[in-house]
């Protein structure tokens, strides 16, 4: 079950409890799940509850109590906790959950975690005559457009180079009216930094990484090819996942998304004859956890115009892989197995993830490095 997929199930959840009458409250639009806080358990937390209480009239934790027993009895949840005031921790079939979330990612591709429709908002962003901010409203139009936004960028002013070497877009360029202030106002880079020195990818790199309230170092760190540079990392993850990709089609064998049976090379019995088998998920639980968290990330990076946190996410997802990688091909005379398709299904996975978040901060993702 992918974040999607549960949050509609959290949705249906309330809607059974209003339907046979426990719950007196017009059924939301969105629950929002997320990892569990301090003090949570399972795989996702939703304040659901909280969220009901007021128009219910009823406390948060009856609210949760009454929803409990129909989440329970949803396909691919294994067991609700209920904790603090009302908070509905939900742990998931791991294998179900794992599988599902590899398939939804390679089946939406780089458009995994983008909105399925419009939800008719309508977004100005207005930047100063400043390269950063430029380019931050850039970024930050792209993601609210991937979240169903209609958006409209303007600035005071903006470089022929910008656009040039950057790549950056805006709708109209001018002074705005009084009643259009300047909503898009990161720190600006150091008056010594030359980000366009850099190129479009580490230059824009350079710019969206840090918070909108650090100053940007655009310097050559951004350009050297070591796991100290976090963009390389980045783009070295995903052409080590399409290189597994080109790999394993010439060894004759496609990804498919499903458990993992664990081999004698990965549990050191001898001539691969292990039968001890383990979910997808318990393979690289931070990464699937780092893939599951993607459209959260997209969502809360266009809502707070902060590109940045989808660029650290990139890191995240990427600094998980890395150890992942080497492990989805055969090794020696192995022959492919049902778990190098389930490797491969997860490399593939993490590909589509970095390519289409690396497109929406507007930086290219190179099959080959």
């Amino acid at each position: 079950m992918t974040p999607v997929e549960l949050s509609r199930t959290v949705l249906h959840a309330v809607r059974r409890a209003v339907d046979a009458g426990e719950l007196s409250v017009a059924v939301p639009t969105r629950a929002v799940v997320a990892p569990p806080g301090p003090g949570g358990c399972g795989d996702y937390a939703t304040s659901i509850a909280l969220q009901l209480a007021r128009p219910a009239g009823q406390p948060p934790l009856k609210v949760a109590e009454v929803l409990r027993p129909h989440l329970l009895g949803a396909d691919g949840i294994t067991d609700v906790v209920l904790t603090g005031p009302g908070f509905l921790n939900i742990s998931l079939d791991r294998a179900a959950s794992g599988a599902g979330l590899v398939g939804e990612i390679l089946r939406r591709g780089e458009r995994y975690g983008y909105a399925d429709v419009p939800d008719g908002r309508v977004v100005q962003l207005h930047c100063p005559h400043d390269l950063r901010a430029v380019v931050v409203a850039d970024a930050a139009a792209r993601l609210l457009r991937s979240q169903g936004a209609l958006v409209r960028v303007t600035a005071e002013g903006v470089e022929p180079a910008w656009t040039s070497v950057l790549g950056v877009a805006v709708d109209a360029v001018g002074r705005a009216p009084a009643e259009l202030p300047v909503n898009v106002r990161p720190v600006p880079a150091p008056e010594s930094a030359d980000p366009m020195s850099l190129g479009r990818d580490a230059g824009r790199w350079a710019l969206l990484h840090p918070a909108p309230h650090d100053r940007p170092r655009a310097d050559d760190q951004h350009l050297v090819q070591r796991e100290s540079n976090p963009l390389f990392r980045v783009r070295y993850a995903h052409a080590r996942a399409r290189a597994a990709t080109r790999n394993a089609a010439d060894l004759g064998f496609t990804a498919d998304p499903g458990p993992l049976p664990v081999t004698g090379s990965d549990t050191g019995t001898p001539n691969g004859t292990a039968t001890v088998t383990a979910p997808l998920a318990d393979a690289a639980p931070q990464l699937l956890a780092a893939l599951a968290d993607h459209p959260r990330v997209l969502a809360a990076a266009a809502d707070h115009r902060a590109p940045d946190r989808l660029a650290r996410h990139l890191v995240t997802v990427a600094d998980a892989a890395l150890p992942f990688l080497p492990t989805v091909l055969p090794r020696g005379g192995e022959k492919p197995s049902a778990a190098h398709r389930a490797r491969l299904a997860l490399a593939e996975a993490v590909g589509a993830v970095l390519a289409g978040g690396l497109d929406l901060l507007g930086i290219d993702a190179p099959d080959h490095l």
